[in-house]
């Protein structure tokens, strides 16, 4: 059998900062980007993930997280699960004590993801260009843990998004996340829409934008 040394990852860049992101906003937490997606969202804010980045073994990712002493650590891309590695750096940062969340365009199947891993899922809007992509077995998948993510550009992905609210649930499996697409559609706008229509959703906005801008590695 393989050992650890022998596996290995594409890796983005691997950074701590501030979540910006989910429930776990406002935290001190290590970001571990993968690269590649089979995506084109059309308000994608990571291209630069689409390629390049370098080949590092588990055993030095999982190094390079501990110099950190990091209390959560985020598998981001990209999109991690299309490097089946993804799955086993997850186990060992979840092994090593850490508090593990993936975050994922919901296209690929999320089952085989340990369970002690927090999954944030993408639900893909009508705007994003990526609606067809939308692996809806994911949500059976799904535990109180995790979060449902969407992003929207406008009225329409809203009107949608709270469409796929009521055919499935959500809420009622777990977190939903509601984001204003940056430049896009004004928070205050899709404020006013949750407060108006009562829905159980959290309004997000990224905070490492607020504090950072569009800086890669925040």
């Amino acid at each position: 059998m393989p050992s650890l040394a022998d596996e290995s990852l594409r890796i983005s860049e691997i950074f701590f900062s501030l979540q910006g992101e989910t429930s776990r906003v406002g935290l001190p937490t290590v970001f571990v980007r993968l690269t590649g997606c089979p995506l084109r969202c059309t308000y994608c804010d990571t291209t630069y993930a689409f390629t390049g980045g370098q080949t590092m073994a588990l055993q030095s990712i999982l190094q390079k997280v501990a110099q950190h002493s990091p209390r959560f650590v985020t598998v981001t891309g990209g999109e991690p699960l299309a490097q089946k590695n993804s799955l086993l750096l997850m186990r060992e940062l979840c092994d090593a004590g850490y508090e593990v969340s993936l975050e994922t365009g919901g296209m690929l199947d999320v089952s085989m993801v340990d369970e002690r891993v927090a999954k944030v899922v993408d639900l893909k809007t009508p705007a994003s260009g990526e609606m067809a992509k939308n692996l809806l077995s994911n949500l059976e998948h799904l535990n109180p843990q995790d979060e449902i993510k969407f992003v929207l550009c406008g009225e329409a992905d809203y009107q949608w998004a709270r469409q796929m609210m009521h055919e499935h649930r959500l809420s009622q499996r777990c977190d939903v996340l509601f984001s204003p697409a940056q430049g896009q559609l004004a928070p205050k706008d899709l404020a006013e829409w949750i407060l108006r229509d009562h829905l159980p959703v959290r309004l997000q906005v990224q905070l490492h934008k607020i504090l950072w801008g569009n800086e890669a590695g925040h």
